[in-house]
């Protein structure tokens, strides 16, 4: 016979970077939260681990204790030819290893109070107009709210948000140790290569003594994605005298959107969705980290909302992430229709209109929106065209 069901009120299924973050912010205003995490931390996590340098305005520095590469510009190629570099003269990303990122991030959690079970398995939910019930392989919990944090394949929303249909793409990815080496493409450079897939892109991510290596498609799918991550690492020149491990697939939960609907439903009843469990990812690059932590704040300050203001409701996490998620993801959807419908005249115009790359560097550093980007980046091409039409065109 099961005990009476501990009563809890917020309990978070997955203390991934968006889990352990709704936790940490809400035990500190002195929620009682419950975590659960069916793995035991820190646990390694298949991941490209790039943190925009816009995390600075949204979470503590302490999280550049477990930073392992710091990034100033991207070496674009195509196919593994026609390589150019655009630099930045200040970072634009970090690159962490998930299993320390992720362990830092709920260790904080559990020093602000939270309850945290590891190796603990959510198996079944029951909503009731106080809450849900939730039971996993060790026992049952009621919590007033539920938080679904669970990644791409979250079971939260898989049992209580069964009309939720989004698409995930396919991602491979490996990681290789190169010890003391210099690491790859060079000190404080990424790759992405436009030409590797059909509809998406390869990359070569630096972190400390190692490379992350990996293709996804962001459009259609890939009639054999082990094929083509196997002929981007033989077409990459820097990747020849390696030894790459088979690689890892994972869905990516990226952002879509029918027509200029946004895909709402992240709120049901008293269970709510953040970062991959709710398709959180920017659809042009794939980031999800920002999003993921960025979302658990804004449903972290939802939730603290109806615990103190009977008036409030759960929806306001819905309107917060349309407001300041979605919009930013319609704009980026725009760019990543183009960019991979086109990849090779795409990386092209990229190489003459590098300040439009530069413009991209200044959303990934929160100097600028996608919505200020696109705009100015239109306006930087226009100018162009017009002043190759005076070049070109007689004088009269």
């Amino acid at each position: 016979m099961l005990p009476e069901a501990k009563t809890y009120d917020v309990l978070i299924v997955g203390l991934g970077p968006a889990g352990a973050t709704a936790a940490y912010e809400l035990s500190r205003a002195g929620m009682s939260v419950l975590g659960l995490e069916k793995q035991m931390h820190p646990r390694y996590k298949v991941c490209g681990g790039g943190l925009s340098v816009r995390i600075d305005q949204i979470l503590d520095s302490d999280f550049k204790a477990v930073v392992e590469h710091t990034v100033y510009g991207i070496q674009f190629t195509y196919g593994g030819q026609e390589p150019f570099f655009i630099e930045s003269p200040r970072p634009i990303a970090y690159m962490v290893m998930r299993d320390r990122f992720d362990h830092l991030l709920v260790e904080k959690a559990r020093r602000a109070g939270t309850e945290v079970h590891e190796d603990e398995r959510a198996v079944g939910f029951l909503q009731s107009p106080e809450g849900v019930e939730v039971t996993t392989d060790r026992g049952r919990y009621r919590t007033k709210v539920l938080i679904g944090a669970d990644g791409a394949n979250s079971i939260v929303a898989q049992r209580l948000f069964p009309m939720r249909r989004l698409h995930r793409m396919p991602t491979l990815e490996s990681e290789i140790g190169i010890g003391q080496a210099p690491v790859y493409p060079g000190e404080g450079k990424v790759l992405i290569d436009l030409g590797a897939t059909a509809s998406g892109y390869a990359w070569i991510f630096p972190k400390k003594e190692r490379l992350s290596i990996g293709v996804a498609e962001f459009r259609g799918r890939a009639a054999s994605p082990k094929g083509v991550f196997e002929r981007f690492v033989r077409d990459e020149k820097g990747l020849a005298s390696l030894e790459v491990p088979q690689p890892y697939g994972h869905p990516l939960p990226l952002y879509s959107r029918r027509g200029d609907m946004a895909p709402v439903g992240l709120v049901m009843h008293r269970a709510l969705l953040v970062g991959d469990a709710g398709h959180l990812v920017d659809p042009l690059f794939g980031e999800g980290i920002y999003y993921a932590v960025r979302s658990a704040q804004i449903a972290a300050a939802s939730v603290l909302g109806i615990f103190h203001d009977q008036r409030r409701s759960l929806l306001d996490y819905e309107r917060a992430v349309t407001r300041e998620i979605y919009s930013e993801f319609r704009i980026a959807s725009r760019v990543a229709r183009i960019v991979y419908t086109f990849p090779r005249l795409c990386h092209r115009l990229m190489h003459r209109y590098q300040e439009v790359i530069n413009l991209y560097y200044d959303v990934l550093q929160g100097r600028e929106t996608y919505q200020t980007f696109f705009h100015k980046a239109k306006g930087v091409v226009k100018a162009s065209f017009r002043e190759l039409l005076r070049e070109t065109l007689p004088l009269r």
